[in-house]
């Protein structure tokens, strides 16, 4: 039996609506705060959907004054055609950004890069999901924030300074490969969100990824202080990006974001974002080799690199894209009893990936039975996964 309950579309969209316009926030807001965290679910991002979305607004947000429920977002005068930067006001963060990528793409459109700045924000959850739209309609997209707080302890360091700080890109890969290319990552080894949904299920987290409060290494959720780079000094670098970014956006200092109580009068407590979307056609030199346009370029550099015997090799969201699609073809067949993940060792390249994309199925379509590792203890397997609802 699964673990989860499963609720429509349509049924998931009103409920989390009715609890955002209960807090006092708009229709507009509330149905994109909605909208969000069942793209969210939709991709299987168990650590941002509408219960994170939810804790958080009640934790730094409308119950606190972190986020102004109806707010109007202020345009900063700016002398950069192709670039704006926006007073939030403190307006819902996944409001603030459906509507700052659209503006973006209008930006594009009309100079071939637009990019929207944004300061007094409230923490927008999936950048992922803000991207992937632009890619999906053809554009280039990234996007990256500051996290709402300071919760990674910088390479050598001791104490928590940074924000868990995501970076999101987004590609229009469609033709080449069938779906766009989305890289969308905390720079954390793995985000407060999942340490909370390993809280909630009773499970560790992995090695080397958290602290407790006298600075050693945990994998236990409830002991859990800190978080830790991922890639040693190479994602804490990535990590410091995004506070560069927000401070010169006017961000606020990382330790005092999303802490109002402790803030000295005068300093600011809330999150900065950044987003930027490139039309393809602006960064083309169309000397394509061959005749190629584009995106028959970007087709073939892709079979270059996935060819002299790398045909094995993968594509960053690719296991979730290939489950996605066949989940979406067959969810609404009343045959199918179960998936199927894997067949013995077909295909397995590593458990870790068995395990997240069998959850990734479980989270696409929990009112079936899933399988994630069929066989697992021949032909070349690498072991149970221990997360399907049976197991053989």
């Amino acid at each position: 039996m699964s673990e989860f309950l499963t609720v429509s579309r349509d049924a998931h969209d009103r409920l989390v609506s009715a609890a955002y316009q209960a807090r006092g926030f708009t229709a507009n807001e509330s149905a994109e705060g909605a909208k969000l965290a069942a793209e969210a679910a939709r991709h299987g991002i168990r650590t941002h959907h509408a219960l994170k979305a939810l804790h958080l607004d009640h934790l730094f947000g409308s119950a606190t004054g972190g986020c102004v429920p109806g707010a109007e977002i202020e345009v900063v005068p700016t002398r950069f055609a192709g670039s704006e930067t926006w007073n939030a006001n403190r307006k819902l963060g996944q409001s603030v950004a459906y509507r700052a990528i659209d503006r973006c793409i209008e930006l594009a459109d009309q100079y071939g890069v637009g990019q929207v700045a944004v300061d007094n924000a409230f923490h927008y959850l999936w950048g992922g999901g803000y991207v992937m739209e632009a890619a999906e309609r053809g554009y280039v997209a990234y996007t990256n924030c500051t996290s709402a707080l300071a919760e990674v302890v910088p390479f050598g360091g001791k104490f928590p300074t940074l924000g868990t700080n995501p970076h999101s890109w987004g590609f229009p890969t469609q033709d080449a490969v069938g779906f766009p290319l989305v890289s969308d990552w905390a720079t954390s080894v793995v985000a407060m969100g999942r340490v909370q949904a390993l809280k909630r299920e009773g499970k560790e987290l992995p090695p080397n990824a958290a602290v407790d409060s006298d600075g050693q290494p945990t994998t236990d959720p409830n002991q859990v202080a800190a978080l830790l780079p991922f890639g040693a000094h190479k994602g804490y670098a990535m990590c410091l990006l995004n506070e560069l970014y927000g401070a010169l956006i006017g961000g606020s200092l990382p330790t005092l974001r999303g802490r109002a109580a402790q803030a000295p009068e005068g300093e600011k407590t809330t999150t900065a974002f950044y987003f930027q979307v490139v039309h393809p056609e602006a960064i083309s030199g169309g000397a394509f080799a061959r005749g190629r346009d584009q995106m028959e370029n970007l087709k073939a550099v892709l079979a270059d690199i996935f060819g002299h015997g790398n045909e094995g090799c993968i594509l960053p969201g690719q296991f979730e894209a290939e489950a996605r699609q066949i989940v979406n073809e067959h969810r609404n067949s009343p045959s199918v009893v179960a998936y199927v993940v894997y067949n013995e060792g077909w295909g397995e390249r590593a458990l870790a990936d068995t395990i997240r994309v069998g959850q990734a199925v479980k989270d696409l379509d929990p009112t079936r039975l899933v399988n994630t590792h069929s066989g697992y203890n021949c032909c070349q397997s690498l072991g149970s996964p221990g997360n399907g609802d049976m197991d053989d």
